[in-house]
């Protein structure tokens, strides 16, 4: 079963929507899934479907209910990617972060006994699940070629659990060298784990549309379904 539900931010001053599906049976944990830069759109709530399917209760929060509440747009088609990349200046990420928390709350309280609660994000979900590892109480954390971690790192001796992040080595928004500070600068996190896909651009796991890379597509949900079955157990 899948709808929206309203959520009150931490501070109390508002609410935003998330959308959230549910297993058939009692949900063995929670997942947080974090939107790219074009909203809550079908490809993460096909996400979100398919880790209810799995047995997880999993919840994508409307990020940018502050700037177009219920925005959704397609990577594939030019002038709807140049309005997502438009957002990112206006997005306020450690306010989402915030909403990120309340929602993890939210999931909590919605999980039946002490179950637990994972993160994972895509592109700018990335680098705020990276972000949301560092200043959270989350269980369990997954980024898809973040954005920008290299400027993060001096937070993530505040990492407490288990996270891992999917590096694809030609990410257009990644360049090699702010991969080589991830690596040197994360090397001895015993709580982070870093996957590299060789030739593979930014994108390559979306769940639909042109910048899907089936084969790696698959290889890294697997790891993220088996990191998150462990870590979530």
């Amino acid at each position: 079963m899948a709808d929206y539900i309203p959520i009150k931010t931490l501070e109390g001053d508002g609410q935003f929507d998330a959308y959230v599906a549910t297993p058939d049976s009692p949900a063995k944990a929670a997942i947080i899934v974090i939107q790219e830069i074009f909203g809550v759109n079908e490809g993460i709530r096909r996400k979100c479907d398919s880790w209810a399917r799995a047995g997880y209760l999993a919840i994508a929060p409307d990020l940018f209910w502050r700037i177009d509440p219920h925005i959704e747009l397609d990577a594939d088609i030019p002038e709807q990617m140049q309005q997502a990349l438009a957002y990112i200046p206006r997005f306020n990420q450690d306010q989402g972060v915030r909403d990120i928390e309340a929602t993890i709350r939210a999931a909590r309280a919605m999980l039946e006994g002490p179950a637990k609660v994972g993160v994972v994000g895509y592109c700018l979900g990335g680098r705020v699940a990276f972000m949301t590892a560092c200043r959270t109480d989350g269980d369990a954390f997954v980024g898809y070629y973040g954005v920008g971690i290299d400027g993060l790192l001096g937070e993530q001796h505040a990492i407490g659990k288990p996270t891992m992040l999917h590096i694809p080595t030609n990410d257009g928004f990644v360049p090699a060298d702010v991969q080589a500070k991830m690596h040197d600068g994360l090397k001895d996190n015993r709580h982070v784990t870093l996957h590299d896909y060789e030739g593979l651009d930014h994108g390559f796991a979306a769940e639909m549309g042109d910048r899907r890379v089936e084969e790696a597509a698959q290889l890294a949900d697997r790891r993220t379904a088996d990191f998150f079955a462990q870590a979530l157990a």
